[in-house]
């Protein structure tokens, strides 16, 4: 048996998220009915390194796939890409080491939340639009409180509450880029919907609804709040998984361009 490591950008917007599910279409699924045309009667493996939520999106997910065969992995690249749907696509694949587990190996990851303070007509699937205007300085001031070993109980999905909820993050950054307000949040691993409930919870603290001192309560006791504030899952996107050695890149951008200076508007003189 072989292993091989496989780098994955998807959008997820059309599946019930990676893991596959009976009677619903998976990022996974879609992988696995792809390797078994390829890999005809021999067994087959695939494990990510994290479940992602329906609708949500990866920049770079990280999998392994072990298999019997002799095919170099630029050519299980290829061939993986020749009938993988168009929004699911293999960046890359690598040979790795036989004893290699995308998940159990990983040592960190980072997810990038988009919120958009303007309505966009092509950018929906891939942003939260906030119509009221937030506070930029008390959702960033606030959104330190995050880093650091915490209990994410009050942040976490019943299915995730039989196992640990404390997490560590490593460091939580917010940046404005034209019309979109971007959250980083790097950690050792995430609990189901965790993502989504920290950036709902700092949009309430930037439209004022909700203080530091709310944030603080969450992460030192158990509350149902955070829940009620889940955001969607269109602006998420697992952004990179890092393994042993690897270092991240210090900066990070939009995955779309949704600015509102844009060449082709009126304001530089088009008439339509």
């Amino acid at each position: 048996m072989s292993r091989f490591k496989l780098y994955i950008e998807y959008e997820g917007t059309r599946y019930s998220g990676w893991q596959m599910q009976k009677n619903a279409k998976s990022i996974q699924g879609k992988i696995m009915d792809a390797a078994l045309q390829i890999f005809k009667g021999e067994k087959i493996d695939i494990q990510g390194s994290g479940r992602t939520d329906a609708g949500v999106h990866a920049l770079c997910q990280v999998a392994h796939l072990e298999v019997k065969t002799v095919l170099a992995p630029e050519i299980i690249k290829l061939k993986l890409n020749d009938l993988l749907p168009a929004d699911i696509n293999i960046l890359e694949a690598e040979k790795a080491d036989p004893k290699f587990h995308a998940r159990h190996d990983a040592a960190s990851r980072s997810y990038i939340y988009q919120i958009s303070t303007r309505r966009s007509a092509f950018a929906k699937p891939f942003v939260w639009w906030i119509k009221d205007k937030l506070n930029f300085d008390k959702m960033n001031k606030a959104s330190k409180y995050f880093i650091g070993m915490h209990d994410y109980k009050s942040f976490a999905d019943k299915d995730d509450l039989e196992k640990s909820t404390k997490v560590l993050i490593e460091d939580v950054l917010l940046k404005r880029e034209g019309d979109l307000i971007l959250i980083r949040i790097i950690g050792s691993h995430f609990l189901w919907k965790m993502v989504r409930r920290m950036a709902g919870v700092l949009v309430e603290v930037g439209r004022g609804n909700l203080t530091e001192k709310d944030l603080k309560y969450f992460l030192e006791h158990d509350s149902p709040t955070p829940a009620k504030y889940t955001a969607p899952p269109s602006g998420l996107f697992l952004e990179s998984v890092l393994y042993k050695g690897e270092k991240r890149s210090g900066d990070f951008g939009a995955t779309i361009n949704i600015q509102s200076d844009s060449k082709f508007g009126k304001r530089n003189g088009a008439d339509g």
